[in-house]
C-alpha cells in the first residue's frame, strides 16, 4: 500500500493567479502472488475523483507478461516524453501517458522491447464523463464522439553508442471514435518514432508523432480535469526534451533540470486550425519521500497556458503566454 499528498502554488502572467492549494490527495496499491501481479492508484483532485490505472497482470516468462485492465497505452517514448510536472503536448492530445480499458502484452528480452495492445475504449467507456486523469476523445453538442476499439503497437531497441545509452523506437496505433448521435464510426490511427539518449546525467529525448481522426470536421473535443476542449483533427507533434541529473550532494538527494519543448503542427489549410506551443523549463528536487517541481511554462495558442484548444484558430491566442507553476508532493 501506499498514496501521496501534494500541494500546488500557480502564478499566470495572464489571468487570475490560482495560488496555493492542496492538488492531490492519492492510494496506491500492488502486490503479486507467484506469476499473478496487480497494481491500483486512485485519485482524489479539487472538485473530482477519477482512476489512474487498475490493472492485473499474469507473468508468461522471466521477460514478458500480460495485463488486463486500465493501463498506459503503449505509444511513444516511455513512460513519458518528457520530464517536468507539466508533461508535454503529447499528454493533453492523448498520445503521452493516457490510460484506457485493455489487454497488453510486453515482453523485453536483451535490447529488445515489444508491446502490443488492444483496448476496447477509454477508462470509462464514454466520452460524456470529463473529469478523469488521461485526456479522452470527449461528447460534446459540436462534437459528439467517443473512442472505441484501438490496436497498439510499439518496438524499442536499446544499446551502447561511444560510451552512452542509445533507445530508438517505433509506435502506431489504429482504432475507431464513434459518433454517438448517428453511431457511425470513423477512423483514428496514429503513429511516432522516438529516442533517448543517456550519458551520465544527461538525457536528450526526440520524437515525432502524428495522430489523425478521419472524422468529417477538422476539430475533435478532448477532455480531462473537468473541461473539453478542441484540438485539431489531424496533427504533427514534434518533441525535444534537454535534462539533466545533478551530482548528489549537500540537503537534497537529487536535483534534475530540463527543458521540454514541443509543439502542435495541424496538417491541412484548414482557416480554422493554427500551430501551437509548449515549452516548460525547470528543476525537480527530491528528499526521502518529497519530491517537488519547480516549472515555467510558456505557451502560444495552447490549452492549460491561455489558449482555447491546441491546434485550432481562436482569437486572442495568438501570443506567447506563461506560468509559474511549483508542485510539492510527499510520497509514502
Amino acid at each position: 500500500m501506499g498514496g501521496a499528498v501534494r500541494f500546488n502554488y500557480g502564478w499566470l502572467d495572464y489571468g487570475d493567479n490560482p495560488g496555493a492549494d492542496l492538488e492531490l490527495l492519492r492510494v496506491d496499491a500492488k502486490g503479486s502472488a507467484g506469476p499473478a501481479f496487480f497494481s491500483l492508484q486512485y485519485r482524489w483532485y479539487d472538485g473530482f475523483h477519477a482512476v489512474h490505472h487498475a490493472w492485473a497482470g499474469w507473468k508468461l516468462d522471466d521477460v514478458s507478461d500480460v495485463r488486463v485492465g486500465i493501463q498506459q497505452a503503449p505509444f511513444g517514448l516511455l513512460p513519458y516524453a518528457s520530464q517536468s510536472f507539466w508533461f508535454g503536448s503529447g499528454y493533453y492530445l492523448g498520445i503521452e501517458d493516457d490510460y484506457d480499458l485493455g489487454v497488453v502484452w510486453q515482453r523485453a528480452e536483451g535490447p529488445h522491447q515489444f508491446h502490443a495492445g488492444v483496448f476496447l475504449a477509454d477508462e470509462y467507456g464514454t466520452g460524456a464523463r470529463y473529469d478523469r486523469y488521461s485526456f479522452d476523445v470527449a461528447t460534446t453538442d459540436d462534437l459528439p464522439y467517443r473512442e472505441r476499439e484501438r490496436l497498439n503497437l510499439r518496438y524499442e531497441n536499446s544499446r551502447d553508442w561511444n560510451g552512452a545509452e542509445l533507445a530508438l523506437g517505433a509506435s502506431l496505433f489504429s482504432g475507431k471514435v464513434e459518433n454517438r448521435i448517428d453511431g457511425g464510426k470513423h477512423g483514428h490511427d496514429g503513429a511516432a518514432v522516438h529516442a533517448q539518449w543517456k550519458r551520465g546525467g544527461t538525457t536528450v529525448q526526440l520524437q515525432w508523432a502524428r495522430y489523425r481522426y478521419r472524422i468529417p470536421e477538422s476539430r475533435i473535443a478532448m477532455s480531462a480535469f473537468e473541461f473539453p476542449f478542441e484540438i485539431a483533427a489531424e496533427a504533427d507533434v514534434p518533441t525535444f526534451n534537454v535534462a539533466y541529473a545533478l551530482p548528489s550532494s549537500g540537503w537534497f538527494d537529487g536535483i534534475t533540470c530540463y527543458n521540454n519543448l514541443s509543439t502542435t503542427q495541424p496538417v491541412g489549410s484548414d482557416p480554422g486550425l493554427r500551430e501551437s506551443w509548449q515549452n516548460v523549463t525547470g528543476c525537480s528536487f527530491s528528499k526521502g519521500p518529497m519530491f517537488t517541481y519547480v516549472d515555467w511554462i510558456a505557451g502560444k495558442n495552447m490549452w492549460f497556458v491561455g489558449g482555447s484548444g491546441i491546434g485550432i484558430e481562436e482569437p486572442g491566442s495568438d501570443r506567447w503566454r506563461s506560468r509559474l507553476n511549483i508542485n510539492l508532493g510527499f510520497y509514502f
